[in-house]
């Protein structure tokens, strides 16, 4: 037997032990043919997916499974199973499926933690992009655990990613991102490259932020996240006004905003524009833009009353408002 030493051997024994784990993931969307007119399955992406746990539960990301009129999982052994959504948080990029299997054949991770993990400790990157075989890349953790990305989908930042150096190629979307033990600290969901192939930056969304939402979205079908029901200005437009915060554009007045009284963007009798309030400040926290309202807002909780500072005109005041759960189509 060739011989290896012993850090080659541990990479290979994590490798054997948690590939099992790992899934390929199939998206399949209707199209039809334009000259018969036959309605077809088209793949139309793929990515990875891990098991979560043994009663069928798939972790992957939410951008593997968008647009999606089919699903299908392919189990390490090859075995194929047809997919059903549970729920999705398109904000974090994170979406948990559900498939029928022998539970001898599902192989959860073990969970770790990401809150204490440090820059240079090593990490593993596990993926199927093909569904033929499995993939590794190894790395370290290349920079501290205050990294922002923004969601695909919404634009939403998603706080406090890891960052690795371990190649992320696409198909690799949504597989784990594991520590030494061979415990599950990240979900890697994206790659910073102007032509989308690896470039040395990888991104992993934190296994803390991750198994809430897997918990809510299994319990729920859907994650509960606070807002102010706001449309606001884009950053570009406030900061061309010379003024730094986040401009209302509408509050609806069945949302909360537009209950506590936050006041929107109109044109007066002459069509001439008449700014709405601009928010400086949520709970003594300064919001010079958009990101930062995010950024205080997934900190709060459905219920809780935030105190919204504002510049309205030439003078600032501070308004009461209680935050409402946003209702995402599932």
């Amino acid at each position: 037997p060739r011989k290896l030493q012993a850090d080659e051997l541990a990479t290979v024994r994590l490798f054997k032990d948690n590939t099992p784990s790992v899934v390929y993931i199939t998206n399949l969307a209707v199209r039809q043919d334009a000259f018969t007119l036959d309605v077809l399955e088209v793949p139309q992406g793929s990515g990875s997916g891990f098991v979560w746990d043994k009663l069928g539960h798939i972790v992957t990301n939410f951008h593997v499974i968008r647009g999606a009129s089919d699903l299908r999982v392919t189990l390490a052994d090859q075995s194929v199973y047809e997919a059903q959504v549970v729920g999705f948080d398109q904000d974090k990029d994170v979406a948990v499926l559900s498939i029928e299997a022998p539970k001898d054949k599902l192989r959860p991770l073990p969970v770790g933690v990401s809150a204490d993990l440090l820059v240079g400790q090593k990490v593993y990157a596990i993926g199927n992009p093909f569904g033929l075989d499995h993939t590794l890349t190894t790395g370290v953790i290349s920079s501290g655990l205050r990294r922002e990305i923004s969601s695909a989908a919404t634009g939403r930042p998603i706080q406090d990613v890891i960052q690795t150096d371990a190649a992320i190629n696409p198909g690799n979307s949504g597989g784990p991102l594991l520590d030494s033990s061979g415990n599950l600290i990240g979900v890697n969901t994206a790659i910073y490259s102007p032509s989308g192939a690896s470039s040395g930056v990888g991104f992993s969304i934190p296994v803390d932020t991750v198994g809430g939402i897997v918990d809510q979205l299994i319990q729920f079908g859907k994650v509960t996240r606070p807002i102010l029901g706001i449309k606001f200005a884009p950053d570009q437009s406030v900061e061309q006004l010379g003024l730094s915060g986040v401009l209302v554009l509408d509050a609806p007045p069945n949302g909360p905003a537009g209950k506590a009284g936050l006041q929107s963007t109109k044109r007066d009798a002459y069509g001439r524009l008449i700014l709405g309030d601009i928010i400086t400040s949520v709970n003594g926290t300064k919001v010079a833009n958009g990101s930062d309202l995010y950024r205080i807002l997934d900190q709060c909780k459905v219920g809780e009353t935030v105190t919204v500072e504002v510049l309205r005109g030439d003078k600032k005041e501070k308004i009461a408002v209680v935050l409402e759960p946003k209702l995402d189509e599932t």
